[in-house]
């Protein structure tokens, strides 16, 4: 692709070079290794130049039948179009494969004789909806709605061997982010093989006065962007705004942790143990995929204990488990949310036995206040379960009133462990639950 780009001025930097190498490996049937692509870097990178490097591609090596460009504005995507022009006309030996181009505004293509075109849509006139792509090249992804995103993303999913590139700088407070965020989450995490994701930014303890901590954050500091261009905006500019804008640095709602990873780490305790006040809690993903039991208790020392208990797939399983626990030990009550797909299984549950509470939105927000309490103060343990600590670090917050509780359909991932820590722990806690009474069991948790 460097080569090819070369050959018709378009110059590829070192760093590009990197998102290529990264983005471009193919599996053994010839599809792409990583069907997703994201990159996040400051402005004025040459994050367009990527973009036109890889349609060329997608046209000249790869036999893309259908490409799609899409930016926030219609300015954004009609200048990669007008440079795509510009490049193809200069060059007889590309201008003659092409068909016809459409210059109207709001309807700019590129068509080849080859019965292969680019498009060039704009989201924000809710472009893309009602075509089918092989490559999709999502530019200022920093304001990719979920709304634009659910309305695109289907354009691909006909397609034998499809590839999606996000591309954009971080969001600022007023960029709706979800969806970039979820990608850097993802990327974060390792865990998704699909995703190659590639960020450049100033980590939180550089100094931002240091040029230094410009060259890492702007991979191409002193070629498209000059050291006088960059200290006048740290003259002018606050921290945060040259964070963000210039040194690439992530904040905000859609990538902060609701409890910052080292907080929670400090209140790990793989030998705690509960002796009292058991409280059992369950939760269901909202597309029925998974489901999380979890319990909680009052330890010897004073301290709150909270653990993932079971996890699998599906939901079938769940009824039967949970009886199975509430026969077999001395437990207050079985927690679960009105509101979330778990009750579905309730009137089961009670016809079982289980001594099943259900929480309101009110129960649920003092129930998450409650739980980001004990782990900033310090009055709670957990064992340091990996399915706990990720979900963790995925799941976010969504306003209830004036107060909040765990949002499923933003997280990037399966939250069900956390959610149910949470609920065991305002049963094991509450005193407007009344335990029923039972014959003593055996604590066999």
């Amino acid at each position: 692709m460097a080569d090819l780009s070369a050959r018709f001025g378009i110059i590829l930097d070192e760093w590009q070079e990197v998102v290529l190498q990264a983005a471009m490996g193919e599996r053994s049937d010839g599809r792409w290794t990583t069907p997703q692509v994201a990159v996040s870097a400051p402005r004025q990178q040459g994050k367009s130049q990527l973009i036109v490097a890889r349609a060329l591609a997608g046209v000249l090596l790869f036999g893309e039948k259908t490409i799609i460009i899409s930016a926030h504005q219609q300015d954004t995507a009609r200048e990669v179009f007008s440079r795509l022009v510009d490049i193809l006309e200069e060059h007889p030996e590309l201008d003659s494969r092409v068909d016809s181009y459409g210059k109207a505004l709001n309807r700019e293509y590129i068509r080849f004789k080859s019965g292969q075109v680019i498009r060039f849509k704009a989201r924000s006139s809710g472009g893309g909806r009602g075509f089918s792509c092989d490559c999709l090249l999502l530019d200022e992804a920093q304001i990719l709605s979920p709304a634009a995103w659910s309305a695109i993303l289907p354009t691909m999913s006909a397609r034998p061997n499809p590839q999606v590139w996000l591309l954009g700088t971080p969001p600022t407070p007023q960029d709706d982010g979800e969806v970039f965020g979820r990608f850097r989450d993802a990327g974060l995490q390792g865990k998704e093989a699909r995703l190659a994701y590639l960020e450049w930014s100033a980590g939180p303890n550089d100094d931002l006065d240091d040029p230094a901590t410009w060259a890492k954050a702007n991979p191409a500091f002193g070629s498209r962007i000059s050291y006088d261009a960059i200290a006048g905006e740290r003259a002018t500019m606050s921290d945060e705004q040259f964070g963000l804008e210039r040194l690439g640095m992530w904040s905000g709602a859609a990538t902060q942790a609701v409890i910052p990873a080292d907080t929670w780490r400090v209140v790990a305790d793989v030998e705690s143990r509960p002796a009292e006040r058991f409280a059992l809690a369950l939760d269901v993903s909202p597309d029925r995929s998974v489901a999380s039991v979890a319990f909680a208790g009052l330890r010897d020392d004073g301290l709150w204990h909270v653990e993932l208990d079971e996890q699998r797939n599906g939901v079938g399983w769940l009824a039967g488990y949970v009886a199975t626990r509430w026969e077999r030990n001395e437990i207050r009550a079985v927690v679960i949310d009105g509101a979330s797909p778990a009750a579905s299984i309730v009137d089961d549950l009670k016809s079982r036995g289980v001594h099943v509470v259900t929480t309101s939105a009110r129960d649920m927000a003092a129930a998450c206040g409650n739980f980001y309490d004990g782990a900033v103060e310090g009055w709670l343990r957990h064992i340091d379960q990996p399915q706990v600590n990720v979900a963790l670090s995925v799941a976010r917050k969504r306003a209830l009133g004036d107060a909040w509780a765990w949002n499923r359909k933003t997280a990037a991932s399966d939250i069900t462990p956390i959610v149910a820590c949470t609920l065991a722990l305002y049963g094991a806690q509450s005193e407007s639950i009344t335990p029923v009474k039972k014959p003593a069991k055996f604590y066999a948790f």
